[in-house]
C-alpha cells in the first residue's frame, strides 16, 4: 500500500500492516520506555512498540503499528510514531495515519521528522528547530519545547532556555522544567519517580508521602496519579498515594 506525503489516510490497522493536552510526556528509561499523559489516559513505547490504557478502566490495547519511536495525545487520540513505515498512526478509536517520512518526535501539536522540519498532525507545515530533536513536548502554556542536542530549546523562538537539559522535562502551568528523575507538577505537590519509590513532594521539597515502585514513568490522568512501568504495567493512585485498584 502506498501513501501520498503530508495526505490523512483513514484505515483499519489490519489493511495497513498486512495483518486532550498531555500531562506529561518523557524520554526514555531503562530499556526505552517513553510515555505521554492527558485526561484519556496514558500511552507508552518499549522496545518499539507501542500501547495505550485509556481511564477509566486502563485496560491495554497494544496494535502493531510497526516499530514505535514515540507516542503522544492529540485531540484525545493516542498517536504512534513510526519511521520504519514513514507514518504516524492512532492506536484505538476511529483509525488514522498520516504519511510524515522519518517522524522522530511527536508533540502534542506538531509531528517532528529527523532533520527537525516538522507538520501538524492535519498535515500542514509547523515550525522546526534545526536539527533532531531527542524529545518534544507542548508545555503547559500551549508552546512546544525540544531537546535538541543536550539543550532546552523553545520551538516558537529558537530560544536555548538551558543549555545543559534533561534528562527529563515535567510539564508546569507556564511551560516546562527540567527534572533529573521523572516527574510531574501538579495543583497537590509534585510527584517523582526515584530511589525505588514514588514520592509525593510540596513546593519546599519535602517528601509528604511515599510507596515503592518500580522505574517507570508518572503523570496526571484526571485527578489520578498514574504509573506505567516496564513491561506495561499500570498503576493508579489518589493524590496522597492510596492505590487505587485497577480491573484488568
Amino acid at each position: 500500500m502506498r501513501f501520498t506525503t503530508g495526505s490523512l489516510l483513514t484505515l483499519t490497522f489490519a489493511a495497513l500492516l498486512t495483518a486532550c493536552a498531555p500531562r506529561a510526556v518523557q524520554p526514555p528509561v531503562g530499556n526505552g520506555l517513553r510515555a505521554a499523559f492527558s485526561d484519556a489516559g496514558v500511552v507508552w513505547a518499549e522496545g518499539g512498540r507501542a500501547c495505550v490504557a485509556r481511564a477509566p478502566s486502563f485496560v491495554r490495547a497494544c496494535p502493531a503499528v510497526g516499530r514505535v519511536v514515540d507516542v503522544n495525545w492529540h485531540a484525545a487520540q493516542a498517536w504512534a510514531a513510526s519511521p520504519d513505515l514513514g507514518l504516524v498512526a492512532t492506536l484505538d478509536g476511529a483509525p488514522q495515519t498520516l504519511a510524515v517520512g522519518a517522524v522522530v518526535a511527536l508533540s502534542a501539536q506538531s509531528i517532528y521528522r529527523e532533520d527537525g522540519s516538522a507538520l501538524t498532525y492535519a498535515g500542514a507545515a509547523a515550525a522546526g528547530v534545526p536539527g533532531r530533536p531527542s524529545l518534544a513536548v507542548t508545555g503547559g502554556d500551549g508552546l512546544d519545547y525540544v531537546l535538541l542536542g543536550g539543550q532546552l530549546v523553545r520551538v516558537g523562538d529558537g530560544r536555548v532556555l538551558d543549555p545543559l537539559a534533561g534528562p527529563f522535562l515535567a510539564l508546569t502551568p507556564s511551560g516546562v522544567r527540567v527534572t533529573p528523575s521523572p516527574a510531574v507538577d501538579t495543583a497537590f505537590g509534585s510527584y517523582w519517580l526515584r530511589n525505588s519509590r514514588l514520592e509525593r513532594v510540596d513546593a519546599a521539597g519535602k517528601v509528604l508521602a511515599s510507596v515503592p515502585h518500580a522505574a517507570g514513568q508518572v503523570g496526571l490522568v484526571g485527578s489520578l496519579v498514574v504509573t506505567v512501568s516496564s513491561g506495561g504495567q499500570v498503576r493508579a493512585f489518589g493524590t496522597d498515594l492510596t492505590e487505587v485498584p485497577l480491573n484488568y
